[in-house]
């Protein structure tokens, strides 16, 4: 196999959220009869349980009409929409943020993490990640032929922290890492960074020059009056900054595929020039559905985070009657990431008899680092009923296959 082959094997999307009609594979020995219901895809959230926001269908309406001026915007993002982005950025995250240098426009925060891994690593360069974190983060630092250098995160010894490693990062960030990057709240596990741990992070990617790359996608859907920090508002950052967020989760604007980078100048000078050759730009009309975002009806965050929080609660409580089973209840975000006990079958292919057997889709735990073998991860952003009586169809299997 050559080294392109090797590249693009290591990009498994079987997977990845909405993959799952991709994963067959070989037949496997299941036990005992099915466990059919309402089919449940805990790979990703479900936008017709939780539709997206108000306004947001009219925003891309008045997008569309205004044709080539929208259409057809600068590579980083309309000028207007990044001026309106960049006001109410600034004012959510307590910085300063300039609409002409600090701001790009993607399509998805997944496009921006491309753009902004790809402008700062190159072959060989150590790059930083915790483990577990979000499955592409690995995968993006391999095709651009990085050096991983994981960092673990003891989150469930931890509550009022996420339990990153401080003393493992600062050593990692002395053996000649270039890049951190990390999502907070944590996918998959739901921690949030506490106040100490961030400004740690800060001091110490500025003490060594190590850039950071903050994937903050979850960080307004918080749960039990948990306190967010931000980095890029700390009196001590490091001079190579990129803050990724967007409207796909808490607000449900994900089949929009919107995302926005901010920070330091010349890597969106360099965000730009990369997107320039890779989608040239953010789908013109669908820029114009930003316009909406922070500014949701009242009472709309409020109403959706509680939700969130009950579901969460009750499959949470679910999930710890089963013997064996722990699980840290989410910070923030809608992931649970529990451990279960040993099967007699690989996570892998548990995950496959669940999807057969009971119709219900969970994301094997070896997605967020090569130890996590008795975890999955769910997106709890669901249909409550349908979401319960998933998770009561898969504890039935698991007891199957326990050891």
């Amino acid at each position: 196999m050559n080294s392109i082959d090797e590249k693009f094997k290591k990009l498994g999307i079987e997977n990845a959220p909405g993959q799952e009609k991709l994963q067959s594979g070989k037949e496997l020995e299941l036990r005992g009869g099915e466990l059919r219901g309402v089919p449940v895809d805990f790979s990703h959230g479900d936008v017709d349980a939780f539709q997206p926001l108000p306004g947001s269908f009219e925003a891309f309406a008045k997008g569309y009409a205004k044709g080539a001026e929208q259409a057809y915007t600068e590579y980083r993002g309309s000028k207007a929409i990044r001026e309106d982005l960049a006001y109410k950025l600034s004012a959510y995250t307590g910085t300063d943020i300039n609409p002409k240098a600090n701001i790009i426009i993607t399509p998805g925060t997944q496009g921006a993490l491309f753009l902004a891994m790809g402008s700062l690593i190159g072959p060989g360069d150590k790059v930083a990640i915790v483990e577990p974190d979000y499955f592409a983060n690995r995968k993006l630092v391999e095709f651009f032929e990085g050096e991983l250098v994981p960092v673990k995160m003891d989150y469930e010894e931890s509550s009022d922290r996420a339990g990153l490693d401080l003393k493992q990062l600062e050593q990692a960030f002395l053996s000649g890492v270039k890049l951190f990057l990390f999502s907070n709240p944590n996918n998959p596990v739901g921690a949030v960074y506490s106040y100490n741990e961030i400004g740690t992070i800060a001091a110490l990617a500025k003490k060594y020059n190590v850039a950071l790359i903050i994937d903050e996608l979850y960080s307004r859907q918080i749960f039990d009056k948990k306190i967010y920090t931000h980095l890029c508002a700390q009196k001590e950052i490091p001079d190579n900054l990129i803050t990724v967020t967007g409207p796909s989760k808490t607000e449900s604007l994900s089949g929009f595929r919107l995302g926005v980078a901010f920070g330091t100048k010349e890597l969106i000078m360099r965000m730009e020039k990369l997107q320039a050759i890779v989608s040239l730009r953010a789908a013109g009309y669908g820029q114009a559905v930003l316009s909406a975002w922070f500014r949701e009806p009242e009472g709309f965050m409020e109403e959706r985070i509680k939700a969130h929080q009950n579901i969460r609660d009750e499959l949470v409580a679910k999930l710890r009657t089963f013997d064996g089973i722990t699980v840290r209840p989410t910070d923030a975000g809608s992931y649970l990431f529990p451990k279960i006990p040993p099967l007699d079958v690989d996570i892998k292919d548990f995950c496959k008899i669940v999807r057969e057997l009971a119709e219900v889709t969970i994301t094997p735990g070896t997605e967020f680092g090569p130890q996590f073998i008795n975890h999955f991860r769910i997106n709890f952003s669901q249909d409550a009923k349908a979401a319960s009586e998933a998770i009561d169809r898969l504890l039935r299997i698991m007891e199957r296959y326990c050891r």
